[in-house]
């Protein structure tokens, strides 16, 4: 094992721990629950775009329409919530395997565009919906007993639902990543052509892809509305696409802990800024999203993978 990758595992471990004394620590529980749920979706969203190489406008669909999916199955059918949250995993899913079949074939900004209409047909069902509450939402979820046993109404038990959760996610991207499924979707993503003169069928793995990052990105909807208690239209607004390739743009794309960095940001910078400027956060997030770029072409968490590697290098070859 090379220095770097302990470095990697030894800090990984470090903020396993982090967030597991995080409520003894005096952390707000609410506000790391919600941070850790953005980070599962733009983790899910890295899945695509950073080892897929597929740009989806999109991905608010998925994330909002599992949020209405559990929030009114535990709200007005009292469903517990681990059988909601797989039923918005499911129905996202499904959602990505629809919006899949009719942009996988199209390339680049064409398939960007493709995703982000039929995300806003989504979003338009779920104005007009019925059971959505329209403008108003979802208001009121409760959280109900995991398995009916365990109480989550208490931020202590819910927030180590959602770190386990997380961690569960985390590993299952990883474990994707580096399986031969995710070696193809690198290739898919490095030289198209050379996978389909190789044999492999690069619609289905981009297909398939698509429907996983659909239902992890579910999977963050439906957690959030069980953390929040709520489910509205933002979740399911073109601007939620816009903040979760912004998440993962800034900490780094193609990395795994570069999402998850992302989300951080961007969610503390909401939390601290929002009483005090308002609806300037936007415009203020945006410039230092630039000066991010400008400054780390490959996302902060990329740029340090980056230097490191160029450590490792010159330390293995002096005369290099």
């Amino acid at each position: 094992m090379t220095s770097s990758s302990k470095l990697v595992r030894v800090t990984y471990i470090g903020l396993l721990l982090l967030a597991l004394l995080a409520p003894m620590l005096g952390l707000y529980p609410v506000f790391v629950m919600k941070l850790l749920c953005f980070a599962i979706f733009a983790s899910a969203f890295n899945l695509l775009l950073g080892f897929t190489g597929l740009l989806s406008f999109g991905h608010a669909a998925f994330f909002g329409s599992a949020a209405y999916i559990t929030g009114w199955l535990i709200k007005a059918q009292q469903l517990s919530p681990e059988l909601a949250i797989m039923a918005g995993m499911i129905g996202s899913g499904l959602i990505g395997a629809v919006v899949g079949l009719v942009a996988i074939r199209r390339q680049g900004i064409y398939f960007a565009m493709i995703t982000m209409a039929l995300a806003q047909m989504v979003y338009f069902g779920c104005l007009q919906a019925s059971f959505t509450g329209g403008e108003d939402g979802l208001q009121g979820v409760p959280r109900g007993a995991l398995f009916g046993l365990i109480p989550l109404a208490t931020d202590t038990a819910m927030y180590y639902l959602v770190v386990a959760v997380f961690v569960a996610c985390f590993l299952f991207i990883s474990r994707v990543v580096h399986s031969p499924f995710g070696q193809v979707l690198k290739m898919i993503r490095e030289n198209e052509p050379r996978a389909i003169s190789l044999g492999y069928q690069v619609d289905r793995y981009k297909l398939l892809a698509f429907v996983l990052s659909a239902a992890l990105a579910g999977l963050a909807g439906s957690l959030k509305t069980l953390v929040m208690g709520f489910a509205t239209l933002s979740d399911v607004h073109w601007t939620m696409s816009g903040e979760v390739i912004l998440m993962t743009l800034l900490g780094g794309v193609g990395t795994f802990f570069g999402p998850v960095f992302g989300s951080g940001i961007v969610i503390s910078l909401q939390d601290m800024l929002a009483d005090k400027v308002g609806s300037w956060v936007n415009v203020i997030i945006g410039v230092i999203f630039v000066l991010c770029v400008l400054a780390f072409r490959k996302g902060v968490v990329g740029e340090l993978q980056a230097y490191l590697e160029r450590r490792r290098r010159a330390a293995s070859d002096p005369q290099a």
